[in-house]
């Protein structure tokens, strides 16, 4: 089973400001005068310091989109719930992916837990990666796609205009149903698709790469715009950052 590399707020790879009391008194330690004798000896906690280690590589961290708030259409409360609701998401994979590891360890590969929780891996990870995608993918201020790029001329080749296009990816925002909307595009083929995905899992183009994605679960809008999901998808096309969409084509 595999996990990736850690997200890190400050980028340093260690946890910016939240590296724990453990952690701080690992790297206050003088390895130099004392803590590489210490280990040499076998007495300096290498089971504490594996699993440091273990944590600070494997463990995945909350990004911050902060830099979203006051984004024209989505209210302060809006955002805040829904960053923390992606918060649960990242806690949720790295608690899922410990008892997996832990059961793994333990030989419990014939256990019914262990079916169901590998099952529900991939809604987690989706569950977090999903909304990172989302809102990466939303500006303070809209940057309009560039009629010059790679991707304008793919959706006009696919569509055959780019309005063809988006009038596709709004109905099937619209649509009855939770989950996701995502522009896909199939490197092999060359070819661009929108996707509906369902609740996180099912739905995905295996292979493909998710260019703009669009969360219409009702927690995105209904604070803001009740049942009216339509005008929420309207404002989502005014806020989309084409650069960085654009930057998932290359």
């Amino acid at each position: 089973m595999g996990t990736g590399q850690g997200y890190s707020k400050a980028g340093n790879g260690l946890g910016g400001e939240d590296i724990s009391d453990n952690i701080k008194i690992i790297l206050e330690i003088d390895f130099f005068q004392n803590g590489l004798r210490q280990l040499a000896e076998g007495k300096f906690f290498r089971s504490q310091i594996s699993k440091i280690i273990f944590d600070l590589i494997m463990k995945y961290e909350t990004k911050n989109f902060e830099a979203l708030i006051g984004t024209e259409g989505f209210s302060d409360t809006l955002l805040k719930n829904h960053f923390t609701l992606y918060e649960g998401y990242v806690a949720n994979f790295n608690k899922l992916n410990d008892i997996l590891i832990a059961m793994e360890k333990e030989d419990k590969f014939g256990s019914p837990e262990f079916a169901e929780l590998n099952r529900r891996f991939g809604w987690e990870f989706n569950g977090m990666r999903l909304h990172e995608l989302y809102f990466g993918n939303i500006s303070k201020v809209g940057k309009e796609i560039n009629k010059n790029a790679d991707l304008y001329k793919k959706i006009e080749e696919e569509w055959g205009s780019y309005d063809m296009w988006e009038k596709d990816f709004r109905s099937m925002g619209a649509m009855r149903g939770i989950g996701w909307v995502i522009l896909y595009y199939d490197k092999e083929s060359g070819r661009l698709f929108n996707v509906w995905v369902n609740e996180h899992d099912v739905g995905h183009l295996s292979g493909a790469t998710p260019l703009l994605v669009m969360d219409v679960f009702e927690h995105a809008f209904l604070t803001d715009y009740g049942l009216k999901r339509a005008d929420y998808i309207a404002n989502f096309m005014k806020v989309i950052d084409w650069n960085t969409v654009e930057s998932r084509l290359r």
